[in-house]
């Protein structure tokens, strides 16, 4: 169990490190990296769109919002640049 958890936070800590080299290149489009700065904005507001004590639909808002903004952005990213940022992500990180 431990290593699964060690194994998920090397891969969130490399698509991270991704995110933020994708963001660093001048060919990623402007609409692309204001998305994937939305998702990290969202992420770190202290409130919701939809408040958590709301059952359910609370934490819902959460695991699907960031989630469909990383998303459209990725598909907007050339695939040139989301390999290359992924090659020296990795390279840093082993």
């Amino acid at each position: 169990m431990f290593e699964r958890l060690r194994s998920v936070g090397k891969t969130l800590k490399s698509e991270l490190t991704v995110y933020r080299l994708v963001l660093e290149d001048r060919r990623t489009p402007i609409v692309a990296k204001i998305m994937l700065a939305l998702a990290v904005g969202y992420l770190l507001l202290p409130f919701d769109l939809i408040p958590d004590f709301i059952p359910i639909f609370g934490h819902l808002d959460d695991a699907v919002i960031v989630p469909a903004l990383v998303f459209v952005a990725i598909k907007m990213i050339p695939q040139e640049v989301l390999d290359e940022a992924r090659l020296k992500a990795n390279v840093g990180h082993t």
